[in-house]
């Protein structure tokens, strides 16, 4: 498959602590704080890019001065900012995480009311070119008429959806109920988002609810015990790549790009989760949200 991808979703101003002492609540805890462009969509769209494809960035990006930080910062790197905008009077997405010793998550919280934005009304004059992409990617911080939207309309070039959250992901079930034609292409979530959306308690339960539902491909990440794939017929549990984990934020992100970028490759399913495992374990191995050596782990 060539052409570019399109990715359609949140881009938000990072800031990001890692302790350097056990963490104990309701104190200060010394630790390194960084500053960076990130939010789920931008973060696949980075990753994408880094894996060699062409990427088309859709999203709102604020008017102050973290808007124009993430705006400069995704021109440097490549992303092609055409279907995007910045809007004046707008704040741009903020995300807050703080990760422990071992770098797994302790707390975070995401400002992406600036999301809210990017409606059917935004998305319509755009859908010649998202459609005209080899594959389309969107996360779950767009509303669930958004995601619809998307779901109807992405007629030609196979969907892609991100859930992010457990909080966020029913927004996508809920569009797709809704939808007119109520397909999916390809969904990404973990476990617990996956337990969330369906109530079921076993991973293939889930899974083989998902595909009823009108899902093609359901890729449901377990972290260390790899990722539970299925497309209604087969259903596929493959392993972790063995990791030293320094940072677990971004990893989902780079699962997913991996898949689609295994897609633009013509690699069948499931055998394309092989490759977001790679890159999952490039993430992990990286202080920052995406490995800038993510290449060479495919």
């Amino acid at each position: 498959m060539t052409g570019y991808v399109t990715v359609i979703g949140g881009v938000n101003m990072d800031i990001s602590a890692a302790l350097t002492a056990p963490f104990v609540p309701a104190d200060s805890i010394p630790g390194q704080v960084t500053l960076g462009c990130g939010g789920v969509a931008r973060n696949i769209a980075h990753n994408l890019l880094l894996m060699g494809n062409d990427v088309k960035f859709v999203s709102l990006f604020g008017g102050e001065t973290f808007g124009e930080m993430c705006w400069r910062e995704c021109e440097v790197i490549g992303l092609d900012l055409s279907l995007s905008e910045r809007r004046e009077g707008l704040r741009n997405g903020l995300y807050l995480c703080v990760n422990d010793l071992t770098g797994d998550m302790i707390a975070a919280v995401a400002d992406t009311d600036i999301i809210d934005h990017v409606t059917p009304d935004f998305l319509e004059p755009r859908m010649g070119s998202i459609n005209a992409a080899a594959a389309v990617v969107a996360d779950t911080n767009m509303s669930e008429d958004s995601l619809r939207y998307l779901i109807d309309h992405c007629t030609v070039a196979p969907l892609f959806i991100d859930t992010v959250s457990t909080a966020k992901a029913p927004r996508v079930i809920t569009a797709l109920q809704h939808s007119a034609t109520k397909r999916l292409h390809g969904l990404k979530l973990n476990l617990l988002e996956a337990q969330t959306v369906t109530r079921c308690h076993t991973v293939r339960d889930a899974a083989s609810c998902l595909t009823a539902m009108g899902v093609e491909e359901v890729y449901i990440t377990l972290g260390a015990e790899g990722v539970y794939c299925s497309d209604g017929s087969r259903h596929e549990h493959l392993p972790a790549i063995p990791t030293r984990v320094i940072n677990t934020t971004g990893a989902g992100d780079a699962f997913i790009a991996g898949i689609v970028h295994a897609t633009m490759q013509h690699v069948p399913f499931p055998d394309g989760a092989h490759t977001g495992l790679k890159a999952a374990h490039a993430a992990l191995l990286s202080q920052q949200t995406v490995n800038p050596n993510i290449q060479n782990y495919l």
